[in-house]
């Protein structure tokens, strides 16, 4: 007989039916769940399978008896109540076997009663391999780096930084000589009184004009600096584009696509600089919501694609038609780099909550699902080995992986929280990481990789 937690709300089966009935059960008003339960490995490390975890809560009732379990069996300590703060901790110790994923944890709490579903995720984590195999030299640029760009016409490198917000924030648009990692310039975004600093966040480089577009997402605005000294251009108004993140140019049609933190791509003429039409990204999904994230461009087939953080879909727009071609990802959670290989159709898409990298052909088949480490943010695609480059944030490291197949062939030391990559037509790639703390020897850092001589 299955032991209830209360036992005044004991079931009684009816002989003969398939309907159960309270047997003066207590079914008192409905109390919402007002808690919040997190998982973390060592110093805010990932949870690795026979790895150790601490689980935290808080904003439960002072005095509130809290049960966690998985599958029917208890995880959390006998008799676990929150604190005087609504505060609660325990480690917990997951089997050497655990399988990697999302592990749906229900959270119960007594007094008054109220329950959820939380998820821990466990992560693949992948050894360090294939050092040898490259050369990697390392600057430090401004403090929060968001992304990086690369200028093939000018030899040039450029990142994106923010950190806090308003007036207590700081940002820097930084230009970097791409051989010597010598800083060359730095600029400060725009400010004013209303909405202080405006923030540099997304990057991508106009070498046909000779600019810099930078997104402004703090103020939902967009920038554009010159290149050669960072002086700027043109300032959008704030609100003018609503939480941009990634901009990418097109030169074959002089524009400027942007994605949003909602629907919307939105589009700029590169010559007059003016804010277009756009368009939305519709999910496939029935009362799905897509979400733009990371652009890439395939300016030969006039095709852009992007990648939706709230369903398992990748997006490819006919950017003459505007006709949009929703492929399905499964398997795929939280998605949120994309790359693509124009002469093959392969699409590459690295996914944050699911910690892997997907590939598939241009019909949307699945050609391998690679476990790559944890929290995998951002993926390029080096024509010249054939070979992907993917940034896992939480396991701090840049996993290059075999495009054709899928394997791994390095996993190299990616610094604390690696954030974007950019790869150059020579195959050097260049990658940008945050900061795991103040007092973080690794944070903020520009790293130049190349394949060994």
């Amino acid at each position: 007989m299955t032991r209830l937690s209360r036992p005044v709300l004991a079931l009684v089966l009816l002989m003969g039916s398939s309907s159960f009935v309270a047997a003066d059960a207590v079914f008192d008003a409905p109390a919402p769940f007002t808690g919040q339960v997190s998982f973390s490995g060592p110093n805010r490390s990932p949870a690795y399978p026979g790895g150790a975890v601490e689980v935290s809560g808080e904003g439960f009732a002072p005095g509130q008896i809290i049960t966690l379990s998985r599958g029917g069996d208890l995880i959390s300590p006998e008799g676990l109540s929150a604190d005087q703060e609504g505060k609660f901790s325990f480690p917990l110790t997951l089997p050497a076997d655990a399988v990697t994923g999302q592990h749906p944890i229900v959270v119960e709490a007594e007094g008054p009663d109220s329950a959820a579903v939380v998820d821990l995720k466990i992560s693949p984590e992948i050894a360090l391999s294939g050092g040898e195999k490259y050369t990697s030299r390392s600057v430090k640029t401004a403090p929060g780096v968001y992304q990086v760009a690369y200028s093939a016409r000018n030899g040039t490198v450029f990142t994106a930084s923010a950190t806090g917000r308003g007036d207590k924030g700081t940002s820097s648009i930084v230009k970097f000589d791409a051989t010597t990692l010598e800083k060359l310039a730095e600029a400060s975004p725009y400010f004013d009184k209303e909405n202080g600093l405006y923030g540099a966040f997304g990057i991508a480089v106009d070498d046909e004009n000779g600019t810099v577009w930078v997104t402004n997402t703090r103020t939902s605005s967009v920038a554009i600096y010159k290149q050669d000294d960072l002086t700027l251009v043109k300032q959008f108004e704030p609100g003018s584009v609503e939480k941009p993140r990634d901009v990418v140019i097109d030169q074959a049609r002089g524009r400027a696509w942007v994605s949003t933190h909602r629907t919307r791509i939105e589009e700029f003429d590169l010559k007059t600089l003016q804010k277009l039409e756009g368009f939305e990204v519709q999910s496939a999904e029935r009362g799905g919501q897509f979400g733009t994230m990371s652009l890439v461009l395939d300016a030969d087939k006039g095709q852009l694609y992007t990648v939706s953080l709230r369903t398992p879909e990748v997006a490819r727009i006919d950017l003459t038609s505007r006709e949009t071609t929703i492929i399905p990802l499964p398997g795929a959670k939280t998605a949120s780099g994309v790359d693509i290989d124009p002469p093959s159709g392969r699409i590459f898409i690295a996914s944050q909550g699911s910690d892997d990298v997907i590939a598939l052909d241009t019909d949307g088949k699945v050609l391998f699902d690679t476990p790559v480490g944890a929290q995998t943010l951002n993926v390029v695609f080096d024509a010249v080995s054939g070979q992907l480059y993917v940034a896992n944030r939480a396991s701090d490291t840049i996993t290059v992986v075999d495009a054709a197949t899928g394997a791994i062939s390095a996993n190299l030391d990616g610094h604390s929280f690696p954030n974007h990559l950019a790869v150059t037509p020579e195959g050097v790639v260049f990658a940008v990481n945050k900061a795991r703390g103040p007092e973080d020897a690794k944070a903020d850092q520009l790293t130049r990789i190349a394949p060994a001589e």
